[in-house]
């Protein structure tokens, strides 16, 4: 299947392709500079413009909430980071509300808006830290270089150490 045929399964699955939903994955492939890769493989593409297509796919459903669970643990170091701070900025944009699983303490505080700590095996939820970052232009690329990323990462560093 095309990347366009990806993005559009959702729809397919769920009854609800017709010429407003598939406008609607034409204009977000476009928004997120895949447009000219529509009809690529998924194989095709780089790592990056795979996370970015796969997320393309849940924005065409409109769904009120995204669960990202490690989404950028296949990615190298680099990538990640990029691509990371694409996903930030499309889900603001987007103004969806997601939930992010991740164990990359870095990746939870330049990410989120807060970092929800949770226990060992049963997990519970030991710290809710709430992330406020003092900036003109927030990004997560730019949060990395904020002087409070320092002190929430070190927070979040003790709490896990304590819950142990």
């Amino acid at each position: 299947r095309s990347i366009y045929r990806n993005i559009i399964l959702g729809l397919e699955i769920q009854h609800k392709l017709n010429t407003h939903t598939k406008e609607k994955a034409k204009e977000l492939l476009a928004t997120y500079g895949l447009e000219n890769f529509a009809k690529a493989r998924p194989s095709e593409l780089s790592g990056g413009m795979r996370q970015r297509a796969a997320l393309i796919r849940t924005l065409v459903l409109d769904p009120d909430l995204l669960l990202l669970d490690e989404p950028f643990s296949a990615l190298d170091y680099q990538t990640r980071l990029t691509v990371g701070d694409d996903i930030g900025q499309i889900i603001r944009k987007e103004k969806k509300t997601a939930i992010l699983v991740t164990h990359d303490l870095s990746e939870a505080v330049s990410l989120g808006d807060r970092v929800i700590v949770l226990s060992s095996r049963p997990a519970a939820i030991r710290q809710t830290i709430p992330l406020h970052f003092e900036m003109e232009e927030d990004t997560p690329l730019l949060r990395r270089n904020a002087p409070e990323f320092k002190t929430y990462f070190n927070l979040v560093w003790r709490e896990l150490n304590g819950s142990e």
